[in-house]
C-alpha cells in the first residue's frame, strides 16, 4: 500500500530541489558564488550583514572582500534553500528506514540521496573555500542535477509501488539518452564554471571559424598554477574557445541522439514520448543559441539551466514508464 504522506513528501522534495537548482544557476550567473567569503555563514553572520556596525565588523574580518549585499543575498538564499532540502531528504531517509520492511517503500535510493546531499554540502563549502575552482563548481552543479533526478525517480517508484523495471530495447535507448544528456550538462557546467559561455559571440561559427584554434590541454586542466580565486576564469582565449566549441559539439551529438531516440519511440507507438522529447529539445536548443546571439541574458541563461533539468527529468520518467510496460513489437 502506498504511503500517501511519503509519496507527497517525495514530490515536494523534488519540486524543492528544482528550485534549489534554479537558484544555484542564478547565483552562478550573477557572479555571486563568492558573495559571502566564508561558509556556512556570511562574513561571520547567519545572514547578510546590513547595519553599519555589522558591515564594519565584516570588513575588519574580511578586508579583501568588500560587502556587496546584492551578491551576498543570492548566495545566502541559495544556502538557506539547499539546507532546507538537506533536512527534507534526511526526513525521507529516516522514514524509509522506519518502513524498510514494506516492499513498496524504496530504501537504498533515499539513503543514496542522503549521502549525496551531504556531499553536496561539502562541495558547496569547497566552492567558497577554494575560490570557485571550476572542477568543484561543476561538481556542485552536477550534484544538484543528480539529486533532482534521483528525487524524481523516487517519486516515480513510489507511484508504481516500487515494482522492478523490465528491461527492453526502448528503455535501454532512453537510459543511454540520460547518459548523453548528463554528459552534455557536464560540458555546460564546465563552460559556465570557466566563463566561456560568451567567448564566441557568433553562431554557427565560433569567432568566425567553423573549427576555431583549439587548445584541448588548456581547456580541460583542472586548476591554474598560482591561482587562488577563479572568479572571472583563468584560461587563455584558445582554451576558453575550445571549452565553448566542445559544448556546441556536445549539443550536436545530443541533438542527433535524441532525434534517433524520438524516432525509435515513435516507431513503437510511443508518439507522446517522442513529441515531448522533441519539444523540450527544441526549447533547449533555442535557448542555447539565444544565449550566444544575445550575449547571455540572465533570464535566458537561467531558463537554459531549467530546461536542461526538464529534459533530464523527462528522460528519467520515460525510462521508468517503459520499464513498467511491455515493449510493442
Amino acid at each position: 500500500m502506498k504511503n500517501t504522506f511519503y509519496y507527497k513528501l517525495s514530490l515536494f522534495a523534488m519540486m524543492f530541489a528544482a528550485v534549489v537548482v534554479v537558484l544555484g544557476a542564478y547565483t552562478r550567473l550573477v557572479d555571486a558564488g563568492l558573495g559571502c567569503p566564508d561558509w556556512p555563514g556570511c562574513y561571520g553572520f547567519l545572514s547578510v550583514p546590513e547595519s553599519v556596525d555589522e558591515v564594519k565588523i565584516a570588513q575588519q574580518a574580511y578586508p579583501h572582500a568588500p560587502v556587496e549585499a546584492e551578491k551576498a543575498w543570492p548566495e545566502m538564499i541559495h544556502r538557506y534553500f539547499a539546507g532546507a532540502l538537506g533536512l527534507i531528504i534526511a526526513l525521507l531517509a529516516f522514514l524509509a528506514i522506519k518502513a524498510r520492511k514494506d516492499p513498496s517503500q524504496p530504501l537504498v535510493l533515499p539513503l543514496i540521496l542522503l549521502a549525496l546531499v551531504i556531499f553536496q554540502a561539502a562541495l558547496g563549502m569547497w566552492t567558497v573555500t577554494m575560490g570557485l575552482l571550476p572542477v568543484v563548481v561543476m561538481g556542485h552543479l552536477l550534484g544538484g542535477f543528480t539529486t533532482l533526478a534521483l528525487l524524481w525517480l523516487l517519486f516515480l517508484r513510489l507511484g508504481d509501488g516500487n515494482r522492478k523495471a523490465t528491461p527492453n530495447r526502448l528503455r535501454t535507448l532512453t537510459i543511454l539518452g540520460i547518459i548523453v544528456v548528463f554528459l552534455q550538462i557536464s560540458l555546460g557546467g564546465w563552460t559556465s564554471a570557466n566563463y566561456a559561455a560568451i567567448i564566441c559571440a557568433d553562431f554557427p561559427t565560433c569567432q568566425g571559424h567553423w573549427i576555431p584554434p583549439l587548445d584541448m590541454q588548456g581547456a580541460f586542466q583542472l586548476s591554474g598554477e598560482g591561482v587562488n580565486n577563479y572568479l572571472g576564469g583563468f584560461m587563455e582565449n584558445d582554451a576558453r574557445v575550445t571549452v565553448h566549441w566542445m559544448h556546441r559539439v556536445g549539443a550536436l551529438i545530443t541533438t542527433l541522439y535524441l532525434i534517433f531516440l524520438s524516432y525509435s519511440l515513435a516507431m513503437q507507438d510511443r508518439h507522446k514520448y517522442a513529441s515531448w522529447v522533441i519539444a523540450v529539445l527544441t526549447m533547449q536548443l533555442t535557448l542555447g543559441i539565444s544565449n550566444v546571439l544575445l550575449s547571455l541574458p540572465l533570464h535566458v541563461a537561467v531558463a537554459h539551466n531549467a530546461i536542461a533539468a526538464l529534459l533530464l527529468l523527462s528522460l528519467v520518467a520515460i525510462a521508468r514508464n517503459l520499464g513498467q510496460q511491455s515493449e510493442v513489437s
